[in-house]
């Protein structure tokens, strides 16, 4: 259920609403709006009785939430969700650009890709220090060394890092490196990872899991919000289908049908969802023009010999061709 108060209401009836909220058993969320402030009621497993809430000074109104993510649904935030970082908004209308490597692998590769996107118009620079793997044989990443790589990256470029943190063990040390902390895939629902990052005062990039529906990721999304992080953003990267054509495949249908019912903005990561760096263009351009926020994409100045997703990896010379055909390069 939302409280939605009168646009004159204090910031004591706020209160007093929500400690009303919290004597029911529940807890009250306060939503600023740009006319009026609203209060969210989550906790209860059933319908809330609104009789003593109406009486209260400085309440308009309650209203009924339908869906089971309540943070995150367009019903509770009628307004699209912009998250700043820095100089860089995304969402509203924004389309950011995250782009790297897929993982860290030294200091010299970094800093080259990341200059290279740099000068065709990347805001946000993409590396995995942490790279959990299918095969426990593949390279896993350069760990705490590769964080501070990112570091050294964003103090000689001025590129924000976006980077993975992969368990609650090590998300506190990517949460002091990072710019924007990612949660993996196949974290998608890892619960207690996600309560985590509702704690952190850092963006979260949230991705897709592999055969995840839309509402499974939105009710991953609540599991941060409800921690008081409201800063998620979404990542539809392709999902496990019968199609062996690409890696995965690619639902273009999810960034309409997310922001249809939820206020967060969703970026796409087509290099995951095709496996294979001759599809990104197309499938990039196919993202904005259904309305994604956003792209991240992986670029590697020598992915033949790259230790992770070559294959994928656009050329540099590529990514300049994507920049430029989507109007999107300085």
């Amino acid at each position: 259920m939302l409280v939605v108060m009168r646009n004159d209401a204090t910031g004591e009836q706020v209160r007093a609403v929500i400690e009303t909220i919290e004597g029911m058993g529940y807890r009250g969320v306060p939503m600023p709006g740009a006319q009026r402030t609203a209060i969210c009621i989550i906790g209860n497993r059933g319908p809330v009785n609104d009789s003593l809430l109406l009486t209260l000074d400085g309440v308009k109104e309650t209203i009924t939430v339908t869906k089971p993510y309540k943070l995150v649904s367009r019903e509770t935030q009628p307004e699209s969700t912009i998250i700043k970082v820095d100089d860089i908004s995304i969402g509203g209308g924004n389309i950011v650009v995250m782009a790297g490597p897929c993982a860290v692998e030294s200091e010299e590769q970094a800093l080259t890709i990341a200059r290279l996107v740099k000068g065709y118009g990347a805001q946000v620079f993409r590396g995995g220090a942490f790279k959990p793997r299918t095969s426990p044989y593949s390279f896993q990443g350069l760990a705490e060394e590769g964080l501070k790589i990112l570091d050294r990256v964003r103090q000689k470029t001025g590129l924000l890092i976006v980077t993975e943190a992969t368990d609650i063990n090590n998300i506190e040390l990517v949460e002091y490196y990072a710019d924007i902390i990612q949660i993996g895939a196949r974290n998608m629902q890892n619960y207690s990872l996600l309560r985590r990052a509702g704690q952190s005062s850092k963006p979260i990039l949230l991705k897709r899991g592999l055969a995840a529906t839309i509402d499974e990721l939105l009710m991953s999304a609540e599991y941060i919000t409800s921690e008081g992080n409201s800063q998620v953003i979404l990542c539809e990267r392709g999902i496990r289908t019968f199609s062996d054509t690409t890696r995965n495949t690619l639902d273009l249908s999810a960034i309409p049908s997310i922001k249809e019912v939820s206020h967060l903005p969703i970026i796409v990561d087509p290099s995951h969802a095709a496996g294979r760096r001759e599809f990104v263009i197309s499938l990039s351009k196919g993202a904005i023009a259904v309305g994604a926020d956003g792209l991240l994409v992986e670029v590697h100045h020598d992915p033949q010999h790259a230790l992770s997703d070559g294959a994928q990896s656009l050329y540099p010379r590529q990514f300049g061709q994507l920049m430029s055909e989507t109007n999107l390069g300085d």
